[in-house]
Formats: C-alpha cells, structure tokens, sequence
C-alpha cells in the first residue's frame, strides 16, 4: 500500500513538542521529526495528537537504529507509521522544501525475499577461499623445484630442504590461547572506543596486509609461469638488489589499495574490499600452521566460547550484542570494519550486505589446511584422506550459519557455532573410526617430512659392492 500525503514544514524546532518541528498542517501530512532525546514514543503521540497519518524521524547518524520502546510507555495506542531515515535522506528533504515548496512522500513496506542470492556468492567466496588457500603451494609450485627439491630429498640434505620449504610459524596451544584473548580485548576495545581515527587505523593495517598478500599471490602465479622473468634484478638505492617483476607489482597493488582507499563509500568498493581480504587470507594461510589436532583443538574451542559471548552472551553485560556493534561500525562516523568479506544484497529491496568475518574463514582454514599436509605425508587421497571432508563440513557449516541467519530473522550469527562442529567434530570422528586419533592428535609435521626425507633417500642409495 502506498501513502500520498503532502508535507508542510516552516524548520521551526519546538523542544517542547519533544523535538518535533511545528506543522503548520498536520491533518492529512507526514510529521518530521529529528531524533533529539526524547522517546520514539513521544514523538509519535504528539504527532497522532496533531492528526498526522505517519511521522518520519530523522537520524542523527548515517545508518539506521532500530526504535525500541517500553511495554509500559503507551506504544500500543499509536495508530499512524513510524519511520526513520538517515542523516543524509533528512538533509535531501530538508533541501527539497527550501521555500515553503510542498514534498509528496511515499511509505512503503517492499517484500524482501527469502533468499537473495549474493549469500550463494559469499559462500562460493568463502569456501573457494579456504580450498585456494590450502592448494596455493602444489598450485604455484614449479616443476624444476619439485625436481630440485627431490634431490635434496635424495641426498639427504634436511637442512636445504628446510630451506627450499616455505617458511611458516606453527602454532601451539598457548599461543592459540593469547591470541582468543588478545582478540576479546581488542574487541572491547574496538566497542567502547570505537571512532573514525581508530576505524582508520584498522584500513590502514588491512591495506598493507592486502597489499602483502596481492603482491605474494601475483609473484607466485608469475613465477609458476616464467621463473627467470621473476629473477631478473635491479640494484637500486635503499632497496638494495630487488626483482623487476616484483617491484611493478608491488607498485601495483599500492595503487590498487590507494584507489580503494578513495572510493571505499561507493557502492563497489565491496569488490576491492573483497579482493584484498581473499589474499591476505591465502597468504596468512600459508604463514601459519596448525601442527597437530590437538592445538587445533584448543584453538577453536577458544574461538567457538569466544564467538558465542560476544554475539549471544555479552547483551547481558554490555546490552547490546558487541560482535554485531563493532561489526555495524556504531560509533565509526559512518566508516565500516574492512577485516570482513561483503556482498550487497542484489535483489533485497531494503539493501544492505551480507557479510562474514575473516575469523570464519581463518580459524576453520588452518584445520583444513593441516589435514591436507597430513594426508600427503601419510600418503592419504580422495575419501580415505581427512581433507575432502573437512571441505565438506566447512561448506555445510556456511550452510547452517546462513540457516540460522534466516531462522532468527536477520540476527547476527557466529559462524563459529556450526563451523567449529562441522570441521574439528568431523576430523576426530573420523579419527576415531580410522583408529587415527593418536596420530592425529599428536601429529609431528618435522619429524613425519624427516622420516619421508629418509626412506627416500635409501630407496635411492646405491648398494653396497
């Protein structure tokens, strides 16, 4: 149903009309109202009272806050619709009725689908991250250094096969430990001193880390390609002997971010955005390492209680849901968190994004990712190895988190909830019917390349005379 009404408005602000601007019509208009501190509830008795069939408040800031209201306040004898409308909107109408000019305003409620279709982009995102992640060195590995690396192997040689290895920081319990709790108090960091500055300092941050992972991820797909392209070098002044290939692509992705950067309020940032986190995800999945399931298991108990409290659990302290505040970016002077992944809502004629934190994609990344270094070293493919499955479960567990989203009608989730289940529960259920959980558990990547390294090399040992 659409409501045609025509507004009349001379920008008086009466303080005691509870901040309503004084009408001199209000039979048959719309009242305007901006937010001030008075309850929604007031506004909207005095603009009954004056006979307006709706009231439009106007927010103090760009985004839109929900208008709550007391059982006891007298809610239920408002009659006539109440709607905000951001900051922005309110300055647009405002102008329009520069003179005294009369403004048509149409009210409306359009039927939001049930599913739109950018969740399926976000999942395809997300999985194919941790697949790209977990694949990324067999991917970009060349054919001359897996021959040159067999050699080494052959030889004996752990030192320079070490060495020829990618460098990596394994994780161990206590760190994954630190890391849950550093992150909470981050978080309430993030809540209580939440400002543009601070919001600018995490874009900062990401844009170097994006930047990092976009020139790695480029340089190894061109390496794969051309080797000696990547090692042509140039000697220049305080960077020393640096590759040419290198240095462009650098210069690249600097300009990529920069440009970022200037346009992140548009309606395709979310593209840059996106492409940024993706490879900083692909290159921290190939930095760290989880070294056994029994470090992954502590960290992503950790991660499980801490994505629950600050979702569902910490209203009850700081009532409202801190996870979701942060991730909105209240208090950010209309900047946004860049360490997610978003996708508008393309058919959702309310708009807004569908959204998911780098943490779900990282902490159920580095479980994959181990069990695939697992069952190459124990010779494991297709079913009878853990990666297919855990693959499988992480997919699945996108699926129940989106389910859920639904379920509780659009209420953040924590993702970790059904991930956590679906990946760590799987890997030791199946350890458990392979009779692997041992192994699994205490699982020593050094010594299972070294014992490899080994058999190899008196597999190619020539015999004795």
């Amino acid at each position: 149903m659409v409501l045609k009404v025509k507004l009349y408005l001379d920008y008086l602000q009466d303080l005691g009309l509870c901040c309503l601007w004084r009408l001199k019509k209000l039979s048959g208009s719309i009242a305007v109202s901006i937010r001030g501190d008075c309850t929604y509830t007031a506004k909207a008795e005095v603009a009954q009272s004056g006979g307006a069939q709706a009231l439009l408040v106007i927010n103090d800031k760009e985004a839109l806050a929900e208008m709550g209201c007391d059982k006891d306040s007298g809610a239920s004898n408002i009659k006539i619709p109440v709607v905000m409308i951001s900051k922005s909107a309110g300055e647009y109408l405002k102008e329009s009725m520069v003179g005294g000019q009369k403004v048509e305003i149409k009210l409306y409620a359009p039927t939001r689908p049930v599913v739109d279709f950018s969740v399926v982009f976000l999942w395809l995102m997300s999985v194919g991250t941790v697949i790209s992640a977990t694949l990324w060195s067999e991917f970009t590995a060349t054919e001359e250094s897996d021959k040159h690396y067999n050699e080494l192997s052959s030889k004996g040689n752990s030192s320079a096969v070490k060495e020829e290895e990618q460098e990596h920081i394994d994780i161990t319990a206590k760190s994954a430990v630190g890391f849950v709790f550093t992150a909470s108090t981050f978080l309430v960091l993030l809540y209580f001193f939440m400002s543009s500055w601070f919001v600018w300092l995490l874009i900062i941050l990401f844009c170097l880390g994006g930047v990092q992972g976009m020139h790695n991820c480029i340089v190894t797909l061109i390496a794969r390609r051309c080797r000696d392209c990547v090692e042509k070098k140039v000697n220049l002044p305080l960077l020393g002997e640096t590759s040419i290939v290198s240095l462009v692509v650098c210069c690249c992705c600097l300009a990529f971010a920069i440009v970022w950067i200037v346009n992140r309020r548009t309606s395709y940032s979310w593209i840059g955005q996106d492409i940024l986190g993706i490879c900083l995800m692909i290159t921290v999945l190939q930095v760290a390492r989880l070294p056994n399931i029994k470090v992954a298991a502590v960290l992503l108990c950790c991660a499980f209680v801490y994505d629950i409290f600050w979702v569902f659990l910490s209203p009850i302290i700081f009532h409202q849901s801190v996870m979701i505040a942060v991730a909105r970016g209240d208090n950010s002077g209309g900047e946004s968190i860049p360490m997610l992944l978003r996708v508008p809502r393309f058919s959702d004629p309310w708009g807004g994004y569908n959204m998911i934190g780098f943490g779900d994609i990282l902490f159920p990344g580095l479980l994959v990712s181990f069990t695939r270094r697992y069952d190459k070293a124990n010779k494991k493919s297709g079913t009878n190895g853990y990666f297919p499955w855990l693959v499988i479960g992480y997919g699945f567990g996108l699926f129940l988190t989106y389910l859920g989203l639904y379920l509780m009608d659009g209420h953040g989730q924590p993702a970790l909830l059904y991930l956590v289940p679906c990946t760590l529960g799987v890997c030791v259920i199946f350890g458990l019917v392979r009779g692997e959980i041992k192994e699994l558990w205490s699982f020593d990547p050094e010594s299972s390349s070294s014992s490899s390294s080994s058999s190899s090399a008196t597999r190619n040992a020539p015999g004795d005379a």
